[in-house]
């Protein structure tokens, strides 16, 4: 039977994840128990200083980034899913092969919805699935020819495509193909950019070393390869980095920053052409969005380009006003002026949002288990509508993650990591939320218990939810999650009598 939940707060929460804990083998429960806390919430920010600053961390006390216990059904993906379904897979004039069997290229096929402008198998490739086809003679005997015959086959059927990008499975590393040697011979060939990505399913413990895998290959695949001297550069330069436009949210960031007067060089990786990562030194600031994601590359930028970064957050009014604000102050008065002209210009369409559907969502209660920025950085998107968060977590995040996270929640809070699908459920059952926002694999299951879902990592075939127009969207599919009729016409399972 859940707990009798009378307040919430963090003491309700230590004896929740108590009583979920009962269910384990001591030793699992030894395990688990590390990744499982409350927060313990932070003073309020010093005027000026933004969430993402280093100085305004605080603890969060849970393990991350180790290795799913086996035989529970964790959330995760793999290494090669944060290299192509996410860092590589939305770059759109080059063809990314899934090298290797067919399944795992067909699985990530087009599922998050990384919006484009192009012509889909003319010069923009998002949305097609290329692979090698790995059969079982190409197990034992290899295949390399094979992926130089593919590469030779993709120049004659996509002869606009920038580049190549090799996204290799499982069965790549296991039996040893030089992926690499292909790539410089077909360079050497076509002239070409072909970028081999070791990011074979079984590496890491999730997507996360993934996107750190990719990342290095566009340190040593793409900078410094080309002349670019011809490439103008203005003092307000910046690239907007992990970024992937899910339902168009590259888009309504970027139409905000060049409303302030700033020139966005690239868009990393939604809607990005090779150009724009060729193109990314010369710029005079990083804008990241995805910090797990991204922050590889806006280090290594710093250090040998001397390009300074800065995180920052598009969900939700108060955010983007302190976001616009942060930004703006990296740069001259001029842009620091349209900023806050651009603030109080949105402020009636906000005020607008707010007087329509916070009413409507005040005191509702949240529960989010995504992955990436989404855990923390959509916080304050739901404050903003006068709704609380009860619980969040990562799939995939890692320790600074969790002190990033400790700044937007309120102390109390239920924090889980890489949560199991029996303890994310048992955690529904016990606070029992007016909303949860994860994904698809959690989405229907959630549901049938009669809990209003959110998809929380494409949007629910919705968006964009970046920016003040996508806030007004965000606003409304929340409505119509929550208030949707149809959860009066059922029970969930606490509510039926015995």
């Amino acid at each position: 039977m859940p707990l009798d939940n009378n307040a919430g707060d963090g003491e309700f929460n230590k004896r929740l994840i108590a009583e979920v804990l009962e269910a384990y083998p001591d030793k699992s429960r030894k395990r688990r128990q590390k990744h499982l806390d409350v927060s313990r919430g932070v003073p309020e920010p010093e005027e000026g200083v933004s969430p993402a600053d280093d100085a305004a961390l605080s603890e969060c006390n849970v393990k991350s980034n180790i290795k799913s216990i086996p035989g529970v059904m964790t959330i995760r993906g793999c290494a090669y899913a944060g290299s192509k379904g996410v860092v590589w897979g939305p770059i759109k004039d080059m063809v990314h092969i899934s090298h290797g069997p067919v399944g795992c290229g067909h699985y990530s096929w087009s599922q998050r919805r990384n919006y484009y402008t192009g012509t889909t198998g003319v010069d923009t490739f998002v949305t097609m699935q290329v692979t090698s086809d790995f059969q079982e003679r190409d197990i034992v005997f290899g295949g390399d020819k094979k992926l130089e015959k593919l590469i030779d086959e993709i120049g004659g059927l996509f002869p606009l495509a920038k580049g190549i990008t090799i996204q290799s499975e499982c069965p790549i590393g296991l039996i040893g193909d030089d992926i690499e040697a292909v790539a410089r011979k077909k360079h050497k060939e076509t002239g070409k950019t072909i970028v081999p990505v070791r990011c074979e399913g079984f590496r890491g413990v999730s997507q996360s070393l993934g996107h750190h895998i990719a990342n290095d290959t566009v340190r040593d695949w793409v900078f410094d390869k080309k002349d670019h001297d011809g490439f103008e550069t203005t003092p307000y330069d910046v690239n907007v980095i992990g970024d992937y436009n899910i339902g168009g949210d590259a888009w309504a960031s970027r139409i905000l920053l060049e409303e302030i007067g700033l020139r966005v060089v690239g868009n990393w990786s939604g809607d990005a052409t090779l150009a724009e990562l060729e193109h990314a030194p010369k710029a005079k600031l990083n804008l990241i969005h995805c910090y797990r994601s991204m922050n590889y590359i806006c280090r290594h930028m710093e250090e040998k380009y001397n390009i300074p970064w800065m995180e920052y957050n598009f969900f939700g009014p108060s955010q983007i006003a302190t976001s616009l604000r942060a930004i703006a102050a990296r740069f001259d008065a001029t842009i620091q002026e349209n900023a806050e002209r651009a603030i109080e210009k949105y402020k009636p369409f906000v005020d607008a949002v707010l007087a329509r559907f916070k009413p409507r969502l005040e005191g509702k209660r949240v529960m989010l288990y995504v992955g990436g920025l989404r855990p923390r950085h959509v916080v304050n998107a739901y404050v903003d509508l006068g709704m609380e968060i009860a619980g969040t977590g990562y799939e995939f995040a890692h320790n600074d993650d969790y002190q990033r996270t400790g700044h937007y929640v309120k102390g109390g809070t239920l924090i889980y990591d890489d949560v199991t699908g029996y303890e994310l459920e048992k955690f529904i059952e016990g606070i029992r939320p007016d909303l949860v926002g994860s994904g698809i694999k959690e989405k229907y299951s959630t549901q049938k218990m009669g809990v209003p879902f959110r998809q929380m990592h494409s949007w629910d075939y919705s968006g964009p939810y970046h920016g003040y127009d996508g806030f007004a969207i965000f606003a409304r599919d929340m409505d119509l999650a929550i208030n949707n009729p149809v959860w009066g016409l059922f029970k969930a399972p606490w509510k039926k009598s015995a």
